[in-house]
């Protein structure tokens, strides 16, 4: 029985480790990136096709920026930090890239099919954010 229960914590023990080594290096790995967010904000009348987005858009736009590219997320807006407040933002798209000048090259040729792609989508004009992984 002590043999088991001691096995079993040896087990834990390693498995919390591992995804603490893991969840840190992701971390350390983002540091010093460029982050791309399209932020999509909220407003009555306005529309946002998830589906699309996440199966088309994103992934249309992640191939026009190749190697330069590390991860990108999708995040789908639910409610605001305030209760009773309305949501700021329908949707945010994130793109996680080693360097500015690299993406600004890769989206100048092709910011035409990126905005004709938009009303596929969503009637929403988005707001840009572009800043540096600090942590």
């Amino acid at each position: 029985m002590k043999v088991k229960l001691f096995v079993s914590l040896i087990l834990l023990t390693i498995c919390f480790t591992a995804f603490a080594q893991e969840k840190q290096s992701t971390a350390v790995a983002e540091k010093g990136l460029t982050k791309v967010c399209v932020m999509y904000p909220f407003a009555e009348g306005k529309t946002f096709d998830m589906a699309y987005y996440e199966t088309k858009h994103m992934p249309m736009v992640a191939g026009f920026l190749g190697s330069n590219l590390v991860k990108y997320t999708i995040e789908k807006g639910i409610a605001s930090g305030i209760p009773n407040q309305p949501l700021p933002f329908m949707a945010i798209g994130t793109f996680y890239v080693k360097s500015l000048s690299d993406y600004q090259a890769a989206i100048g040729p092709n910011r035409d099919a990126i905005r004709a792609d938009f009303p596929k989508y969503t009637n929403i004009s988005p707001v840009i954010l572009v800043s540096e992984v600090v942590k």
